[in-house]
């Protein structure tokens, strides 16, 4: 999977582990935010990997119906977000995390229509930091927890890595598009 992602170096399919791959492997890891980020490829590493080599795939990009102007693309079956602006991707793809059981994310095209870098949640008593409602009381926001547990799950909220979080944040603005579409499995 790494091999058809751009930008963390060459990794040739070939069934050897180099210093080369090893030293692609942990850029990933520390852009992915995957713990520990020690050049190994596990089954963390090699879900991301995959996740996100299924979105940079023209036909994944496609299923969000993105035209013209600003969208941000939810799709909850890969777990990745991704924004894109006149038809081409500006932001991600990147992974995220979404509604568990009981609070699954709505699929729909909706608008964000109230930001804010620190957000108090009243109901988890909590900071949602670089928050970015769309419908009802869900939203983007950073985590506090490890993203890639993914036993847990939000209440509903696109959680994203900090710094996804803050390029988002940067990224879109009031008023933009959200094109949350698929299904995350078990909800």
């Amino acid at each position: 999977y790494l091999a058809r992602i751009s930008g963390y170096g060459d990794v040739p399919v070939d069934g050897q582990q180099s210093d080369a791959d090893c030293a692609a492997i942990r850029r990933f890891q520390s852009r992915f935010g995957i713990s520990p980020a020690n050049g190994r490829a596990g089954a963390t590493t090699a879900d991301v990997a995959r996740r996100i080599s299924i979105s940079v795939s023209a036909e994944e990009l496609a299923k969000c119906g993105a035209g013209a102007g600003l969208s941000a693309c939810v799709d909850l079956t890969t777990q990745t977000m991704w924004v894109v602006r006149d038809g081409a991707v500006v932001f991600g793809p990147t992974v995220m995390r979404t509604g568990m059981k009981g609070y699954a994310t709505p699929a729909g095209t909706y608008s964000v229509f109230n930001r804010s870098p620190k957000a108090w949640s009243t109901p988890y008593k909590v900071w949602l930091y670089y928050w970015q409602n769309f419908v009802r009381g869900i939203g983007f926001h950073s985590t506090t927890t490890y993203l890639h547990d993914m036993g847990r799950g939000s209440h509903g909220c696109v959680n994203l890595l900090a710094g996804d979080a803050k390029t988002l944040y940067s990224t879109i603005g009031q008023g933009t598009t959200v094109r949350v579409f698929g299904r995350r499995p078990g909800t």
